[in-house]
């Protein structure tokens, strides 16, 4: 049976609504199948809760036929990282210590989904304090191998079909990585595009909201609903809202740029041949222009400068937590007690080297309308593995909006994706890119299916 949320956009799902081809009790219907037939073997979620659903779709109806018009996530269940607040469900950060917390309300960018009608169906796994730690969740594609850690859950609730997109977050790879292990789609927009009030902090100047998604469709609508509007979001409504660059002309080729990273050689070979290869045939196309970019030394640096700030933001914001000696993780303790050690000129020379490297970085991209990157340098590593090194972690601290979008697959016939980069605020000039490939099918719309069992 086709599954209705990888067959269908939301605009598609939105257009049967309307027609009256389905209704939002059978989109609840749809998520409490799947999640019955395949939950046991994927552990996608820490809890849903299938009746209320339901009845949260009965009063979903009653609102539209009230209102009369249909909204954009109208009726549309949709998972949420357990590190964002709920008030309908517990939100436990991954951690025995948190367990059966309730905040009682609900995060800024939860609220922004529910107030456009969708419906909360649960909050998806995720890694301790989405952090490193390998959580439950399997990968529907093979379960030996990992889906990923902090936002795995959220991709894999997608990947399955339980629901046509998750909020998920990324402090270094935590959408881009789960994305591409699980053959789907994820978005980390510009960094202050999505407003972080109530979610977990790790690190205040790399936590950054996104989402994972099964669709190409379904990415500018998404970011549409979630990010901040408006002259009281100042630096987005000046960069963004009243930039130029919002989208780009298309009176011209699109310029992309391609970068390789001092990760490059790290990669497996099938990962650097599908990725040149890509890279040639949207040259080809006309309309398109790639040229391949060098970054600057001080790039070299990142995954050190990375370390230094998440280590000490860590050590600093879980002191408490980490006294519960027998309900923290090795990795976690292993952190922590690293980031104690560096001192605060270590810690604020880091923080400036960030700003460096992020203004470097934005400014030699200002020029492209995108930039092609690897995703992850393999497909997904057996669990228990270590995941190869990727450009992730350097996009996250240059505060630079990414989409990963599924493209490939292993010799083994694993997916893996591959990451589109742009520089800060040029989100939807980024999207534009992104919605022209998928038109020309040189990338696919959906998602990629699973045929591993």
């Amino acid at each position: 049976m086709d599954r209705l949320f990888l067959t269908n956009s939301i605009e598609e799902i939105r257009e049967k609504v309307t027609s009256g081809d389905i209704s939002f009790i059978d989109l609840a219907e749809e998520t409490s199948r799947i999640i019955e037939s395949d939950e046991k073997k994927c552990l996608a979620w820490v809890c849903s809760d299938c009746d209320e659903l339901k009845l949260s779709a009965e009063n979903a109806v009653k609102k539209f036929r009230a209102r009369g018009e249909l909204l954009e996530l109208d009726g549309i269940p949709f998972g949420v990282k357990d590190i964002f607040n709920t008030s309908s469900f517990p939100t436990q950060m991954g951690s025995p210590i948190w367990r059966g917390f309730t905040p009682g309300n609900d995060a800024r960018v939860v609220s922004s989904c529910v107030l456009e009608g969708g419906l909360v169906a649960g909050k998806t796994v995720t890694a301790e304090f989405a952090v490193h730690a390998l959580n439950k969740t399997k990968n529907p594609h093979d379960i030996d191998r990992t889906p990923g850690t902090s936002s795995s859950g959220s991709a894999v609730a997608v990947a399955t079909g339980m629901v046509p997109y998750a909020l998920a977050s990324q402090t270094a790879g935590s959408i881009v990585r789960p994305a591409s292990f699980c053959g789907v789609w994820g978005m980390k927009p510009s960094f202050g595009m999505i407003p972080r009030t109530g979610v977990l902090k790790t690190t205040d100047t790399l936590d950054t909201i996104g989402f994972i998604t099964s669709h190409a469709k379904n990415l500018r609508p998404l970011l549409n609903v979630v990010r901040v509007k408006g002259p009281n979001y100042p630096n987005v409504y000046k960069n963004v809202d009243k930039n130029r660059s919002y989208s780009k002309s298309k009176r011209r080729p699109f310029r992309v740029g391609y970068v390789k990273t001092y990760t490059w050689d790290g990669a497996e070979d099938y990962v650097k041949r599908d990725i040149e290869n890509l890279a040639l045939r949207i040259d080809a196309e006309q309309g398109f222009h790639v040229e391949q970019i060098t970054l600057p030394d001080q790039e070299g640096e990142a995954h050190s400068v990375h370390q230094s700030i998440y280590n000490k933001s860590l050590a600093y914001y879980f002191m408490n937590e980490v006294k519960n000696d027998t309900e923290v993780s090795q990795i976690m303790k292993y952190m922590i007690e690293g980031g104690k050690l560096i001192n605060l000129v270590d810690f604020q020379r880091a923080l400036q080297l960030q700003e460096t490297i992020s203004a470097q970085i934005s400014k030699l991209f200002e020029p492209y309308d995108f930039v092609l990157s690897v995703g992850t340098s393999s497909s997904a590593p057996l669990r228990g593995d270590k995941e190869l090194r990727d450009p992730s972690l350097i996009w996250t601290l240059a505060h630079l909006p990414v989409v990963a979008a599924p493209a490939f697959r292993c010799p083994k016939g694993l997916p893996y994706g591959i990451q589109f980069v742009s520089s800060r605020w040029k989100d939807y000039v980024l999207l534009q890119g992104i919605e022209e490939l998928v038109n020309r099918g040189i990338l696919m719309s959906g998602s990629e299916p699973i045929i591993h069992v």
